[in-house]
């Protein structure tokens, strides 16, 4: 059976854009990265504020900066609850909430450089909140006005703060990206394995329902539908024999009343998924193969002996009633299609294998076109899923008009 191939294709490039556009409402880390980055910013926020209001004392913008300050501090925390509490939609995210403080801290950064480094916290966020090709370009601008503030600082400028701010924001962009699209991509694996995990599950399911199938068939075969044929023969043969000879015809028909009571046991024993009637009570094959060959012969008049060969040893159940419904329907076929005139049960103890054997003497016929589904029986081929479920195999003897011996060998070892 082939799995089904990962979906490597739409499907992962959907979950891509989802991680990078929206976070996971599912992941249990959503939460405390989103209070790492408002601590972060918010310590960033409140440095900044303390180096400002340290070095312009006498600034006429202190008021605007400490208000537009106690907005930021307001505005991010609230964002970030808001999305908390209320997660946008896959693929659609409330981008007016980082809009707000976004241009709140670009009023904030002009008039006081010194809250650039607030930038920080706010690239991870885009990064987060938006889709990678709203993010990009928002981040290139935030490190964009994060290099002009750091140009406007007094005392010069310095080479390092130039470069420094977009080499911090090309590797934060880069890395979160990355493992972005990685966690995106595991997700997409992950979702593809339980789904194949179900639908083998179903597999194994209807696997085992086609099993079942087949040995409530065999079962039926082997025991009810062989009881109704019996009890039709008997019923016929008892109409033609009504008013020539009545106590001949009682005869029949009480047998047939026997043959149903007798497939009532096995019916009542099969619904409970028992051993057959014959071996209840702890009765071994070879009595039951016994019993077997007598009642056949009183019931249809088809002599039918028994021989035991060799040392019986102990057979599990699954084995002996195998071997049971095999000898019945064999029986069966002998009665209904082969014509004969006597049959014989052989039940062999070989050492390294129990072997039964049916064998009569009736018209006979070609195996190999009875193996090809020529024939309209189910019987031959009941048989061999039996034995195959135990390891062993289904041998057929037979020429026409010489008879027939059908063979059930199961090697001991798979007792």
């Amino acid at each position: 059976m082939q799995l089904p191939r990962p979906s490597t294709g739409r499907s992962a490039r959907r979950s891509a854009r989802r991680s990078v556009g929206g976070r996971d409402a599912g992941d249990p880390d959503a939460g405390r990265l989103a209070l790492l980055l408002d601590s972060a910013f918010l310590l960033l926020l409140a440095a900044s504020l303390s180096r400002y209001l340290t070095h312009h004392a006498g600034s006429p913008w202190i008021p605007w900066v400490i208000g537009l300050s106690s907005a930021l501090a307001v505005a991010r925390p609230a964002a970030s609850w808001l999305d908390h509490r209320r997660p946008p939609a896959p693929g659609r995210p409330r981008r007016w909430p980082l809009a707000l403080v976004v241009a709140l801290w670009v009023v904030l950064v002009l008039l006081a450089p010194s809250f650039a480094w607030c930038a920080v916290p706010l690239i991870y966020t885009a990064l987060r909140a938006l889709p990678a090709k709203a993010a990009i370009p928002l981040v290139a601008a935030l490190t964009l006005l994060v290099v002009i503030a750091e140009v406007r600082l007094p005392g010069g400028t310095d080479a390092t703060l130039v470069l420094l701010p977009p080499a911090v924001a090309a590797l934060a962009t880069g890395v979160f990206l990355f493992m972005a699209r990685q966690a995106a991509r595991q997700r997409a694996l992950i979702a593809d394995l339980v789904r194949t995990r179900r639908e083998l599950a179903a597999t194994e399911r209807r696997e085992g329902t086609l099993a079942e199938r087949e040995r409530l068939a065999m079962e039926i075969h082997d025991t009810v539908a062989q009881g109704l044929s019996s009890q039709r023969m008997l019923l016929q043969a008892a109409e033609r024999t009504w008013d020539t000879d009545p106590a001949t015809a009682r005869t029949h028909v009480r047998t047939a009343a026997e043959v149903a009571s007798r497939n009532l046991a096995e019916a009542r024993r099969f619904v409970h998924d028992l051993a057959p009637a014959e071996l209840a009570d702890g009765a071994t094959l070879d009595r039951a193969l016994r019993a077997l060959a007598e009642r056949e012969s009183a019931e249809s008049g088809l002599p039918v002996r028994f021989h035991l060969d060799g040392t019986p040893v102990p057979l599990p159940a699954a084995t002996q009633s195998a071997l049971l419904r095999i000898a019945q329907g064999a029986l069966a076929n002998v009665r209904e299609h082969a014509g004969a005139s006597a049959a014989a049960i052989t039940l062999s103890f070989l050492g390294d294998q129990a072997v039964l054997d049916i064998a009569d003497d009736g018209r006979g016929f070609a195996p190999d076109a009875a193996g090809s589904g020529g024939g309209r029986g189910y019987g031959l081929p009941a048989m061999r899923a039996r034995l195959r479920q135990l390891g062993g195999r289904l041998t057929v003897e037979s020429t026409p008009g010489e008879g027939t011996v059908v063979s059930a060998a199961i090697p001991l070892e798979h007792r």
